[in-house]
């Protein structure tokens, strides 16, 4: 027959630990309250959790432990999940033989020694402890093992940083700190960022690419044109990168449903760079681009374009005339407006009055008035040029004729004796005539009006320090271009193997290959009778234009730039690849 359990009123009693009046009193109090019996006592200040757990431990045969007094392994406390010993404030003591040995709290708190036997598929011997201590252990020693394992982390994510910068992974080593910090410091972040742009600009990259994928945030660097992937975030670094960016760039961080942009401006190297920063929502985020605008980039002179002598020698006439129109054309980043620039610097004297209407406004130029377009007021390319020929300009730049109207004014200026210069998306020169017909401008005005068209590409130059001779080039490219065994014996062609100074692609640098079609009485009057642009090319080639792919193979026999570069961008017409 088991031994009937003593009642807890009755120890303290015989122990002379409470008096027999204030017993029967807390014993009232508890029957009335719906409290037991040893709350009661402890409310009542008769007795401190000390006292009355060593004598719940008498009543119910449990071994009384003190945790001031005790020591419990890191490895023991792994033995029950930290959830469970917070939920029910226990604490694993040792494991032998398959039984555990647990401090409890509560002898009478089944529930909790159920779920650590089930959990843990084991017998227990239950040991009692006062409770607020258990608490208080479990708090410092959970506390010391995330501090000691964020010690041993950080230990090692320095020790990784450190080994990746010395690798030249600097990026990666920031991304790593600075997700080691949690967002509980602003620095890592701020650092991170700094470094993206600072790469970007030393690399001497066009334009910095973050876009999220679903497990990595890529960093891609378009440098001479090609985007080259350097480093990948982590996904968790993505919301503190994106803010940091808008923030620079005065976008609102609230908005992550609608396109927006925005503007850096950033000390690097001694220069002031300006960055125009674009953020489009995608799928798994928002992209953001930062496009580097170098005061440089723009002040390269017309001798560095990339013109053949003759084809320089006819730009400077061509541009030095009184009135007309210069079209360039390319697709977008063909080096369209570096070379306008280029043109306007020329003639940016004190007797000449330059207006520009730019949509945006990338370069500042001193002794230039350059106007911003701002459809959203109303400032439109219309309304600016219609504005401008009141101010009496000698020269006008129309970033882009998009449309018949501004086509019209532009043709309009160029016969009222202003010399234009603007832009137009077509694949060559001689298709230029045939769009402005197209847009709706007379074929007779077109004619009257321009004076050259120049068509233009980027190709990236090859590397001057690994530059060798390619003893196999590629048979295909060589076709594409109507390049001849001969001609290759004539003239070697020339690769760059890669290095540390070009990032090991070959190439650093681009230059432009060009084909101009100067306006001639035989142009002109197959502009004014609408003549398709397969006549226009004969008549451009007859009167000495050299076409894009001309242009490119005698920069690729100077071995200035590869065949591929070249057979990129423009390819012979009609060749047939076996």
């Amino acid at each position: 027959m088991a031994k009937k359990r003593r009642h807890l009123g009755e120890i303290l009693y015989k122990a002379g630990l409470v008096e027999k009046d204030a017993l029967i009193n807390a014993i009232k109090a508890s029957k009335t309250n719906h409290k037991r019996l040893g709350q009661v006592l402890l409310e009542s200040g008769l007795l401190d959790e000390d006292t009355l757990t060593k004598a719940i431990a008498r009543q119910f045969g449990l071994k009384y432990i003190n945790l001031d007094q005790t020591t419990i392994p890191p490895d023991t406390l792994k033995l029950i999940p930290e959830e469970l010993i917070r939920k029910h404030n226990v604490l694993p003591l040792s494991m032998n033989n398959g039984r555990m040995d647990l401090i409890i709290s509560d002898p009478l708190d089944l529930d909790a020694m159920d779920a650590v036997r089930f959990r843990l598929n084991t017998e227990l011997d239950c040991r009692l402890a006062n409770p607020s201590r258990i608490r208080a252990y479990i708090q410092e020693s959970f506390d010391k093992r995330k501090k000691d394992e964020d010690d041993k982390l950080k230990h090692s994510i320095d020790a990784t940083a450190a080994e990746l910068a010395e690798a030249s992974n600097e990026l990666q080593a920031e991304a790593l700190r600075a997700q080691a910090a949690g967002g509980v410091d602003d620095g890592p972040i701020v650092r991170l960022v700094n470094l993206i742009i600072d790469n970007a600009y030393y690399m001497r990259a066009s334009d910095v690419h973050v876009e999220p994928m679903a497990d990595r945030v890529r960093i891609r660097y378009r440098v001479d044109g090609v985007c080259l992937e350097k480093d990948n975030i982590p996904k968790n670094m993505q919301a503190p990168l994106t803010t940091r960016l808008k923030i620079l760039s005065g976008m609102d961080i609230a908005e992550k449903r609608l396109p927006q942009d925005g503007r850096i401006k950033r000390a690097i190297g001694g220069q002031d760079i300006d960055f125009r920063v674009s953020a489009l929502p995608g799928y798994h985020g928002e992209s953001i681009v930062l496009r580097i605008l170098r005061p440089d980039a723009v002040n390269i002179g017309i001798q560095s374009l990339g013109f053949e002598q003759d084809d320089y020698e006819r730009f400077q006439r061509i541009i030095k005339r009184p009135n007309g129109i210069f079209l360039v054309t390319g697709p977008t980043g063909s080096g369209k407006t570096t070379t306008l620039y280029a043109a306007l610097q020329e003639l940016n004297k004190s007797d000449k009055k330059i207006i520009t209407a730019e949509d945006p406004v990338e370069y500042n130029f001193d002794g230039m008035n350059q106007v911003q377009v701002k459809e959203e007021i109303d400032l439109t390319f219309e309304r600016i040029l219609r504005a401008m020929l009141r101010q009496a300009p000698n020269i006008i730049l129309i970033g882009e004729i998009r449309d018949g109207t501004v086509a019209d004014i532009a043709v309009q200026a160029a016969l009222t004796g202003h010399l234009v210069f603007s832009t137009l998306h077509t694949n060559d020169a001689a298709s230029a005539i045939t769009r402005l017909i197209d847009m709706g401008v007379k074929p007779f005005l077109v004619a009257s009006a321009i004076q050259a068209i120049m068509a233009q590409r980027l190709v990236r130059v090859i590397c001057d320090n690994c530059k060798a001779i390619d003893e196999n080039p590629d048979p295909y490219h060589l076709r594409l271009l109507n390049i001849a065994p001969e001609d290759i014996a004539r003239h070697p062609v020339y690769k760059g193997t890669g290095c540390s100074q070009c990032q090991d692609t070959g190439f650093k640098g681009r230059i432009a290959i060009f084909e101009m079609v100067e306006m001639n009485s035989e142009m002109r009057e197959l502009a004014f009778t609408k003549a398709p642009t397969t006549e226009l090319k004969k008549a451009a080639k007859a009167s000495g234009m050299r076409t894009l792919m001309e242009d490119g193979k005698i920069k690729i026999f100077k071995g200035t730039t590869t065949p591929e570069e070249v057979a990129r961008i423009t390819q012979a017409e009609g060749v047939v690849i076996n």
